[in-house]
């Protein structure tokens, strides 16, 4: 019986998909609600379950090809007639003689069998022995499958000095080949590691050509701007040094840094709500939510997941909600409607080491908040210098809707906030 994978709805107003990698090959068997192949809307990446068990008879859209909601990508046969083929297979294998399975295994045994002892791979460090013996990396055989080293045929580096001390140099014959080492000096780099100049062009997925389309977007219809502003970070250090094991084991999640900024950014939105406001056919349409969105690397690029109704969540909701966010973009199992509908956004490029960024706002938001790389750097404080972990911080926001005033006071709002947390908690 053959059962039809068809492309299922995957978010509002999305009518066609691209087909990314299929998780099993023709003739493989799948279980029932097993991932089978991954389709990429212009939203976000998104997994097709098995819809029974069997075996992948067929793949009629392959991948990067594109596919509309509800067409047939593949075909399944049904697990009773996979048991029966397999049963009539296993019934061939038991007809075969034991003479002949013997003679099979000898063979097996003789081609595998290694004539000579095989040297331990060089690691990567220079630093370390070819006859360095193989570490267990946790890699199931990974011992036994490495040869032995017989311990009697290794260099004694002690004997090797003193037989160089006590012959003549003349005496000595060069090596039979050369070493490793040699080897790598007398290569081109050019012919060993790069080879031939070479392109690759590969199709841009629907994501990256929305994302891409949306970029343009902002820089062609908003009036971007950014401000600056720096905060010491010593406070939020602080706190997170004295709480995190608790905080940990509470909630088996760490005390990051991303809870307080969600956090100030609530109190920032509520206190200048233009930010959170958008132009709609000629109006400006103000909310009194703030669903914000947190930009987090996935497994197919950058995503914005977002935290709904952000004014309710705790620190520990927070940090459970972007962890979950996080893990779920690096097995690309985010949902659409979890993309969607953002009013606010963050982004952490100090994460990957950025000191300083002019983020792009996300359309139809109004302003984005850009975190960077915490470094210590020397500051006034009452007429002394001292140093403090200090961290720049960005908005960049539509000068059609947010003035400049709004604008600088929004991130002193944040400054203020992520400086003192103990008022956030307070509610003061």
């Amino acid at each position: 019986m053959t059962i039809e994978v068809k492309v299922p709805e995957v978010g509002e107003s999305i009518t066609e998909v691209e087909i990314g990698d299929w998780l099993k090959a023709v003739g493989e068997s799948v279980e029932q609600d097993e991932d089978l192949v991954v389709i990429e809307t212009d939203k976000a990446t998104v997994e097709i379950l098995a819809p029974q068990a069997g075996r992948l008879s067929k793949i009629l859209k392959s991948s990067g090809e594109t596919a509309q909601v509800g067409e047939v990508i593949g075909h399944l046969e049904k697990a009773e007639e996979r048991s029966a083929e397999g049963a009539g297979e296993d019934q061939t294998r038991v007809s075969e003689s034991p003479e002949a399975r013997k003679s099979a295994k000898g063979r097996r045994s003789k081609i595998t069998k290694p004539e000579e002892p095989v040297r331990a791979r060089q690691s990567d460090s220079d630093n370390l022995s070819e006859t360095q013996p193989p570490v267990n990396n946790g890699t199931a055989g990974s011992i036994e499958e490495a040869p032995e080293i017989n311990s009697a045929a290794q260099p004694n580096p002690a004997a090797e000095i003193e037989i160089e001390a006590r012959q003549p140099v003349a005496d000595l014959a060069p090596p039979s080949e050369p070493t490793p080492a040699a080897e790598r000096s007398e290569s081109p780099m050019v012919g060993d590691r790069w080879g031939e100049r070479q392109e690759k062009s590969v199709p841009m997925s629907q994501l990256r050509r929305r994302l891409a389309q949306r970029l343009v977007q902002a820089q062609q219809t908003a009036a971007l701007l950014t401000t600056f502003n720096e905060i010491d970070m010593s406070a939020v250090n602080h706190l997170r040094q004295m709480h995190q094991d608790l905080f940990k084991d509470k909630y088996n999640v760490k005390l990051g840094f991303m809870s307080f900024f969600v956090r100030a950014a609530v109190e920032a939105l509520e206190l200048i709500p233009e930010v959170n406001a958008e132009i709609r056919d000629g109006s400006i349409v103000y909310r009194n939510y703030f669903d914000i969105g947190v930009a987090v690397g996935g497994g197919r690029g950058l995503v914005v997941p977002v935290l709904r109704n952000a004014q309710t969540m705790s620190f520990a909701a927070i940090e459970i909600a972007i962890s979950d966010f996080a893990r779920r973009a690096r097995e690309n199992k985010l949902k659409p409607d979890e993309l969607q509908g953002g009013t606010f956004t963050i982004s952490n490029g100090g994460v990957y080491g950025s000191l300083l960024s002019t983020p792009i706002i996300n359309p139809p938001q109004s302003a984005i908040l850009g975190m960077h790389a915490i470094q210590e750097r020397p500051v006034a404080r009452d007429g002394a210098i001292i140093i403090r972990p200090m961290m720049y911080v960005a908005l960049s926001y539509d000068h059609r809707i947010i003035d400049g005033r709004e604008a600088v006071t929004f991130l002193k709002q944040i400054k203020t906030s992520v400086e003192e947390p103990v008022r956030m908690l307070l509610e003061v």
